[in-house]
């Protein structure tokens, strides 16, 4: 199986980085699709489907948190898991994400092992 994937950053070169890093890590992906801030990703979700979305927190428009709240609240988007990706280091905070429907958090910088071992978690939870 291979996997489509979302990335939702307002900062192209977060975009590029992380798109480039999950094409180095060992795992069959079938695209990888962008959007600049969480309205632009629901959007882009509503048109293509994906396995998994990749979100900064801080974003114009819509945030991670506001995206990934959304997500959770839609019937037909609430499967697809949601992965923050931030500088953010508040514990406070980082539970609140989990509560509102993001299934993981990686901090920045982040290293290609972090994005593949959070991506094998969820999308292959039996191998990992």
């Amino acid at each position: 199986m291979s996997y489509k994937i979302l990335i939702v950053d307002d900062s192209a070169i977060t975009r590029a980085v992380l798109k480039r890093t999950i094409q180095m890590i060992d795992l069959p992906v079938e695209g990888i699709y962008e959007a600049c801030n969480g309205k632009e990703g629901l959007a882009q979700l509503k048109k293509q489907p994906v396995d998994v979305v990749f979100t900064d927190l801080n974003m114009p428009e819509m945030n991670g948190m506001e995206m990934a709240s959304a997500i959770q609240q839609d019937p037909q988007l609430q499967q697809i898991p949601v992965v923050v990706v931030t500088t953010e280091s508040s514990e406070v905070r980082l539970e609140e994400l989990i509560a509102k429907g993001a299934r993981k958090y990686v901090h920045k910088p982040f290293t290609p092992e972090m994005i593949r071992d959070v991506l094998t978690t969820i999308l292959m939870p039996c191998s990992a």
